[in-house]
């Protein structure tokens, strides 16, 4: 959850950011060092956690912030 606190606070920047984009980074390497193989699928299918972590509107930054990491 930190990583979406974290994201949180990077709201105000523009998605495609290198904050940003550092962060969703960070977070598919942590989901993929911890847990599971995290594909740009996996990575795209939060939201009620990340907004209960990051503050409401969380989630649609990350969401476009993953968009651009991935390439999309």
């Amino acid at each position: 959850m930190r990583h979406f606190a974290k994201l949180g606070e990077l709201k105000h920047l523009a998605p495609t950011s290198l904050e940003a984009q550092a962060a969703i980074r960070d977070l598919q390497q942590f989901i993929t060092d911890h847990f599971y193989t995290c594909t740009p699928e996996i990575l795209a299918g939060f939201r009620k956690n990340i907004d209960m972590a990051g503050g409401e509107g969380t989630a649609d930054f990350v969401a476009q912030a993953i968009a651009a990491y991935c390439g999309k």
